[in-house]
């Protein structure tokens, strides 16, 4: 800590300490709010355009409560800006209007204080709409600065530019409480977020679908290939794990006799972070009995372009510098095919030896105890999904890397899959979900084989979910769609650490 922001720090508690010897509570229990500060601004309008304010030229007494963050003094009086989860006001305090004591209170305000404020709104001389306050009330005193930007505006165009006192992205992570305060643009962000889960719960509603809770701890993980957090209960004495997926428990319902569900929850895996990847993230997965990979992929069609043009207005997506189209068909390609021309060879025959050369090669990472399966997968992610920037389903990948897939009915070796990639990342994955537990079986095992070769993101053999199928699953499809992925897309934000409010970061 410098020792310039020492001083100001002191500066702020010595304030505190002013008003309480003057008898003012600095941490208020509430105010009796009436109206936002856009609410108090659009209501002044429209009484000035119905002509019912009166000679004055002031509308309605309103009580509006915010942050100050803007000051200017001007001897008697004084201007500042209030802001609260609507946007900015002006507020105009005179000491003519507010009494001797309470104006003689300003001094110990600062940046960044939240107060209440009650006055008529109308404009200033220079047409500004101004709550006129007749009194005013501290509601909680800031004993640090905001890192508030300075602001310019051109004297020609009257344009506003920020200049951010806040510039450290990391700073801005780790502090969001701060980011968000002096930051609408993220602010807006965060609202977007929730305008977009809310309509993904519209749509699958619509549907007939029921959105239920499956455990985030659990005794065998599964559902994914991906390193687990691993923690353990006392009172039980057993190890458990946080799910890396809700897929095993969610078909479990499905045989329990919910033929159509739905989760959007949080995931934890214990891998790598970057600009797509979180430990922590929030995934939607959904299953539907009786359909297959293909309903899914005409399912997730029609949920994304409804998400888009109810949040964005249309089915486009503007992202870094891409314009990336909703409408459907969208695009299929066969992962197998793909990666053969970026070999030059057939993946599924091509020596295995040959396959590892050209992974380590590349530089590419975590390829301890990989078999065919997941060196496909890595080659194809390096080689294949960076161009794939329009909506693509990458369809039928192979069975090692499948293991919870049904075969596919035509082509030997694959499963009926397919991941949909925009902007050269998955966004989705899906299936024609295996409900043979005998394959099932079968399949655990070799996961199980894998993982004793030094693959630690292979499968655990679930007992539990085998005597779940034994009872009887029906055909079914089902999808994982990431949601944070989806949120940076419709945000244009090129960091999944821009659409989650806390990300994971280093110990500071």
């Amino acid at each position: 800590m410098t020792e310039e922001l020492n001083q100001v720090l002191r500066a702020r508690r010595d304030k505190l300490d002013a008003l309480r010897e003057r008898g003012v509570e600095p941490f208020a229990y509430g105010y009796d709010v009436t109206h936002t500060c856009a609410a108090a601004d659009a209501g002044f309008q429209e009484m000035e355009a119905a002509g019912e304010v009166d000679d004055a030229g002031q509308g309605e007494t309103v009580r509006i409560a915010g942050r100050v963050m803007s000051w200017r003094s001007h001897g008697k009086s004084a201007f500042a800006d209030l802001e609260d989860g609507s946007g900015r006001i002006q507020i105009y305090l005179r000491k003519s209007d507010i009494g001797d004591d309470s104006f003689d209170l300003l001094d110990l305000l600062d940046l960044g204080d939240w107060i209440g404020v009650a006055g008529r709104v109308g404009r200033t001389r220079m047409g500004q709409v101004t709550v006129f306050a007749s009194e005013w009330t501290l509601l909680s005193k800031s004993l640090r600065p905001l890192p508030i930007g300075k602001v310019e505006v051109d004297e020609e165009t009257g344009e506003r530019v920020v200049h951010s006192g806040f510039a450290d992205t990391e700073a801005r992570y780790r502090q969001r409480y701060a980011d968000l305060a002096v930051h609408p643009e993220v602010r807006d962000v965060f609202r977007t977020r929730s305008r977009v889960v809310s309509e993904i719960r519209r749509f699958l509603d619509a549907r007939g679908f029921l959105e239920v809770e499956t455990p985030v701890l659990q005794p065998v993980y599964g559902g994914a290939l991906a390193r687990p957090f691993r923690t353990h209960h006392n009172a039980l004495d057993m190890t458990l794990y946080l799910r890396i997926a809700d897929e095993l428990y969610l078909k479990r319902l499905v045989v329990g006799g919910f033929e159509k569900v739905y989760e959007i929850a949080k995931d934890f895996r214990n891998e790598g972070i970057d600009r797509f990847h979180n430990p922590e993230f929030t995934m939607l997965e959904f299953y539907e009995a009786f359909a297959d990979y293909e309903d899914m992929m005409r399912l997730i069609e029609e949920l994304l372009v409804h998400v888009a043009e109810e949040v964005l207005g249309e089915p486009v997506i503007r992202f870094q510098g891409h314009s990336i189209s909703l409408r459907e068909p969208f695009r299929r390609v066969s992962l197998v095919e793909s990666l053969a021309e970026a070999l030059e060879g057939d993946p599924l025959t091509m020596p295995i030896e040959v396959l590892r050369d050209r992974a380590e090669a590349m530089e590419i990472p975590d390829l301890g105890g990989a078999g065919r399966g997941k060196l496909l997968d890595k080659l194809f992610g390096e080689m294949v999904q960076p161009g794939l920037i329009q909506p693509t389903f990458v369809v039928d990948y192979p069975r090692e890397l499948s293991p919870l897939a049904k075969r596919h009915r035509e082509k030997e070796g694959l499963t009926e899959r397919f991941e949909l990639f925009m902007a050269g990342e998955e966004i989705a994955n899906a299936f024609s979900e295996l409900n043979d537990p005998l394959d099932q079986r079968a399949r655990f095992e070799e996961q199980a084989q894998l993982r004793a070769a030094g693959d630690d993101e292979a499968l655990q053999v679930d007992e539990d979910y085998l005597r779940a199928m034994e009872y009887g699953m029906p055909p079914m499809g089902g999808l994982g769609l990431g949601v944070d992925r989806l949120i940076m897309l419709l945000t244009d934000s090129p960091s999944i650490r821009d659409v989650i409010l806390f990300p994971t970061l280093r110990s500071e």
